[in-house]
């Protein structure tokens, strides 16, 4: 197994002073890295016999995608505002330094019934995955059990994925970043 988290790259104060951003560019220009994230997304999102995949803008959908395929099931984005054609369902939420808002398709194949997993490439404050989870279990009713968070990177101590569990939802990382 490759270790991914050696191939990350730390941008400081990017993109404001005080941030220190975790660059998964390199992840998926490596062959070997992206290979190995899909892989282990593929296997936990069989396991859990999900039937839709939801990729997150934009990193999400570079991950989401091959999982998605590869399960045969429905790839849906959850896009910024304004991106999508048809009617959206949308959702606003704070960022670590903003605001924004996610929208997915209103006529996007989703049920209630329908086990998800959720695909981004980071969790800090949770804002974005909660936001999308949300998004779902508000507006296609899909109980909270049957939504699942997949993220490359968790930086633990801005208590974004512990934030996402006491919301009800399941949360599962490849790699933890202390210290932001």
């Amino acid at each position: 197994m490759i270790d991914l988290k050696e191939h990350i790259r730390t941008v400081p104060d990017f993109p404001i002073p005080g941030i220190q951003f975790r660059d998964i560019t390199s992840l998926i220009e490596n062959p070997n890295c992206l290979h190995d994230i899909t892989v282990k997304f593929l296997d936990y999102s069989s396991r859990y016999k999900a039937d839709v995949i939801v990729g997150i803008e934009s990193r999400g959908f570079v991950f989401g995608s091959p999982v998605a395929w590869d399960m045969g099931v429905p790839f849906v984005m959850a896009r910024k505002p304004g991106k999508l054609p048809n009617e959206t369902f949308k959702k606003s939420f704070d960022l670590e330094y903003g605001s924004t808002s996610l929208e997915i398709q209103k006529n996007t194949d989703i049920s209630a019934d329908s086990k998800i997993i959720i695909i981004d490439d980071l969790i800090a404050t949770g804002g974005t995955a909660l936001a999308c989870a949300d998004l779902l279990h508000e507006n296609w009713h899909i109980p909270k059990e049957q939504i699942v968070i997949l993220s490359v990177i968790d930086l633990p101590d801005l208590k974004g994925s512990a934030i996402i569990r006491e919301q009800g939802y399941n949360v599962h990382t490849l790699i933890e970043f202390e210290g932001g």
